[in-house]
């Protein structure tokens, strides 16, 4: 427990349902309200509320004087607030030594979470090109609360979910700016290199077994999931050359590029992902358009909420030689028709060579 108000976090996590749907968010809230407020950040979360009450209140026809007082109630995003004010007011009646210690309800991390925004999105989108430091040593800070403090019994996949997302969005982004911002609170910080004494051989044989990735299923198809949702919001933001990026560089031939047989494809817009399959038998970013923009044309959006990354949409269906995994992920849209999936296939060896998953799309198409 490396936070002043991490007892609050332990005495408090029991007192959420674990049943209920926004578990794992309620607790994300929580570990984020015991940090210190990146006040920038929130400044900007605050002028973005604000510009869109004003706006708001422009077409209700309200003047300017009742604009500013309402402009004035206005405060940054508090997910689960009252819980959170009230179960901290009862931590500090039993325990007097927290004094002027304060509770911080904030939603930066969870934000992120569920609109599953990369740091360079969340970045984009409110203007914090000179305090990119300051959110990667917030989100850092939400990580290792999430890993050391709160307990595993409490983790469900939604949470486990939450550390892998945060463990990957940090190492996409350059350490150094954690560094310079560290250094900025402390002019003597170095990094630290380990100085502890270790038995002969433990260094090689964490080595091998870091080296396969596939070893832990639970952690590897965590893993996967994260990086067909990477995957998958390359095609929501129309940046289809990134959501390619995401898969295994190499190219994908032969007849499994195309659908299976009897998959024949029943949504607007099949004949256009047909004549691309026919005409060649490897994905690229042009072909991918095409596939995306049929799905389009029979859905409203792909949603990419907590509810619609559920491990229950994802279906691993392990090869009998075991050397390959097919990954089924269905495409949630606004409607609940969950009539469309993205199929992937994942090779194993080539996943432990790699150290990461190696990952194929195999098929974007409708369900038969």
């Amino acid at each position: 427990m490396d936070q002043t108000l991490s007892l609050y976090l332990l005495e408090t996590i029991p007192l959420v349902d674990p049943e209920q749907p926004d578990y794992a968010l309620v607790v994300l809230s929580l570990v984020e309200s015991i940090l210190e407020d990146p006040e920038i950040i929130l400044r900007k979360q605050l002028d973005r509320l604000k510009g869109e009450a004003v706006a708001a209140m422009k077409l209700e026809g309200l003047d300017y004087d009742q604009r500013m007082e309402e402009l004035e109630k206005l405060e940054h995003p508090k997910p689960n607030r009252d819980f959170i004010y009230s179960t901290f007011n009862a931590f500090a009646d039993k325990h007097p030594w927290v004094g002027q210690e304060n509770i911080r309800p904030k939603s930066i991390a969870r934000e992120m979470f569920e609109s599953f925004r990369s740091f360079a999105d969340y970045v984009r989108d409110y203007d914090l090109q000179r305090s990119e430091g300051l959110l990667l040593r917030h989100l850092n800070s939400v990580f290792k609360v999430l890993t050391q403090t709160v307990p595993d019994t409490a983790k469900n996949d939604t949470l486990r979910d939450m550390e892998l997302y945060l463990s990957t969005l940090i190492r996409q982004v350059d350490s150094s700016l954690l560094d310079e911002w560290e250094k900025l609170r402390d002019p003597a910080y170095e990094r630290r290199e380990s100085t502890e004494v270790r038995p002969p051989g433990a260094a090689e044989a964490e080595a091998e077994a870091a080296a396969d990735i596939t070893r832990d299923t639970r952690a590897f198809t965590a893993a996967i999931r994260q990086r067909i949702f990477m995957f998958l919001r390359g095609l929501v933001i129309g940046d289809y050359a990134a959501a390619f990026e995401t898969l295994t560089a190499e190219p994908v031939g032969g007849p499994a590029a195309g659908p299976e047989p009897g998959g024949a494809l029943t949504e607007p817009g099949v004949p256009a992902v047909r004549e691309a399959e026919a005409a060649e038998g490897t994905w690229n970013v042009e072909r991918l358009r095409v596939a995306f923009e049929a799905y389009l044309g029979g859905h409203e959006q792909l949603r990419l909420d907590p509810e619609a990354r559920n491990l229950r949409h994802t279906y691993v269906l392990p090869a009998e030689d075991r050397r390959t995994w097919r990954v089924q992920q269905m495409l949630v849209d606004p409607a609940d028709h969950n009539d469309w999936v993205a199929e992937f296939e994942v090779d194993l060896a080539k996943s432990r060579v790699a150290r990461e998953p190696w990952v194929r799309l195999i098929r974007l198409g409708g369900l038969t």
